[in-house]
């Protein structure tokens, strides 16, 4: 009998084992899950607003979906309006919750305004702010001309700042909020043709700390949340991702695997919810242990990069 019950003992054990590092059901497409499992509690974010920058697709799309699901209605914006207007249809038809999309560049604070203005009309209030909106792509610092430097500065640094600082003059200064800034560990090894993102994600993490204490005595919690390479994303795309899968690159990821856009979407959950009620200024890492182990090796790099990035 003990001998029986020992057998399953391990085999219960190994079952929780193998699910503690399963991903989530997840579509590499711009669409809604067909099926969700609720991990969290469904009403964790009822009531709530998020304003979600890049939210029309990819990460910034299943964040959106998985708020709407948990309670929260949101904003969705990017420069591009039929994009997040198509988006929200979907969204909105898979959740049930509202999704406003708007036009907005967040290197322009006065388009951020208008839309922040349009939002408050609409739900009165935003609770919470994810700042998705990036750019990126392969390439030497030798190569990369000063634009296109500059290009990913403006948007990744200056439009995480622009945006913050609307949402809390309009908002959040008044009423309390939390602001999840989506960045990266580019900047923690040094990482091969990424000198432009790593700078300006480095500087993303660094704002996150000066504003979570400038801005916690008004009841704001800042975060940054950091992923490794994730399955179905433009970026997994543009910086590689296939071919990475070709050359057996996540054998070495301490997980062996590629995240997904539901696993990093329920870490955001996490952040923006009460769960996290006493986290701030910090950076949450959420990408299997690669940048721990993961190689930086310029020259096989060299064959995927762009070596005339002039935007």
């Amino acid at each position: 009998m003990s001998a029986v019950l020992s057998v399953a003992e391990d085999s219960g054990a190994m079952a929780q084992r193998d699910s503690a590092c399963q991903p989530p059901p997840d579509v590499d497409t711009d669409d809604c899950l067909q099926d969700y499992a609720y991990f969290f509690s469904p009403d964790i974010l009822k009531g709530k607003v998020a304003f979600i920058t890049g939210g029309g697709s990819g990460i910034g799309f299943r964040v959106a979906e998985l708020f709407m699901r948990h309670g929260c209605r949101t904003i969705i914006a990017s420069r591009n309006l039929q994009r997040v207007a198509e988006a929200a249809q979907k969204l909105e038809a898979a959740t049930g919750q509202r999704c406003l999309p708007l036009s907005l560049d967040v290197r322009q604070p006065q388009t951020i305004m208008a839309a922040v203005d349009e939002a408050l009309k609409e739900f009165d209030r935003i609770d919470i702010l994810i700042n998705n909106a990036a750019g990126n792509f392969l390439c030497p610092a030798s190569a990369l001309s000063f634009n296109a430097y500059k290009t990913v500065i403006d948007i990744d640094t200056l439009g995480t700042f622009n945006v913050s600082k609307v949402l809390y003059e309009k908002c959040m200064r008044d009423h309390g909020g939390v602001i999840v800034n989506i960045t990266a560990t580019l900047s923690y090894r040094g990482q091969a043709l990424q000198v432009h993102a790593g700078t300006a994600k480095a500087a993303v993490d660094a704002m996150t700390k000066h504003l979570a204490v400038e801005w916690g005595p008004d009841n704001i919690r800042v975060n940054s949340l950091a992923p490794g390479p994730i399955a179905g994303t433009e970026g997994y795309r543009r910086l590689g991702g296939t071919r990475a899968e070709a050359d057996s690159y996540f054998n070495t990821v301490p997980l062996h695997r590629a995240g997904n856009k539901t696993e990093i979407a329920h870490s955001v959950l996490y952040l923006a919810s009460p769960l996290a009620s006493y986290v701030t200024g910090t950076t949450l890492v959420v990408d299997g242990g690669s940048w721990l182990t993961s190689p930086n090796n310029f020259p096989a790099l060299l064959g995927i990069a762009s070596h005339t990035a002039k935007l």
